[in-house]
């Protein structure tokens, strides 16, 4: 268990972005999934779009995103897999200033406990983008809340010890 100094919790800004041919604000369990419980841990949602698995209007939202100075961290979901669709590594990665390589190998290393040999379809990544953070996390709520529970949330989380994201905001764009 991850310990946590007693000060006080500072919300991160975060925007959501739901990448699917077919998912709608009505059946976006997994982006629901993911507004629900960054709110319950005292974050507030900036934004929240769903998006065409297309490249060019991914990265349109999140350019504009990673511009917005409010907006200090995206999570996305959807189109990490490897289907002819699954696009969102290739229509993300150009814009990444650094990659959080650790975040995509402890993915896979978690999602295994549940999923076994399937997870080495997942081509979850994170990385920074003018100074924001970015989560990329497979479409399915459970790994969604697999993301979320095991490391995003401890990671936007200034409280968490040894280290966190948080504490580094200030330092992105030295």
């Amino acid at each position: 268990m991850t310990e946590k100094k007693e000060k006080e919790f500072i919300p991160v800004n975060i925007a959501v972005l739901t990448i699917s041919d077919r998912r709608t604000l009505e059946n976006d369990e997994s982006g629901d999934l993911l507004v629900e419980q960054l709110q319950a841990y005292g974050h507030k949602l900036k934004e929240r779009h769903i998006c065409k698995d297309d490249r060019y209007q991914i990265r349109a939202i999140l350019s504009e995103w990673i511009v917005n100075e409010s907006v200090q961290a995206v999570i996305t979901t959807g189109g990490t897999g490897i289907t002819g669709s699954d696009g969102t590594p290739e229509a993300i990665q150009p814009l990444l200033d650094k990659t959080i390589d650790g975040f995509g190998e402890m993915f896979r290393s978690l999602s295994y406990q549940n999923i076994k040999t399937s997870t080495l379809q997942s081509r979850a990544f994170a990385g920074v983008a003018n100074g924001t953070f970015v989560f990329c996390l497979p479409g399915s709520p459970g790994a969604c809340k697999d993301g979320w529970n095991f490391l995003i949330k401890e990671q936007l989380d200034n409280r968490t010890k040894p280290c966190n994201l948080v504490e580094l905001m200030p330092r992105l764009k030295e």
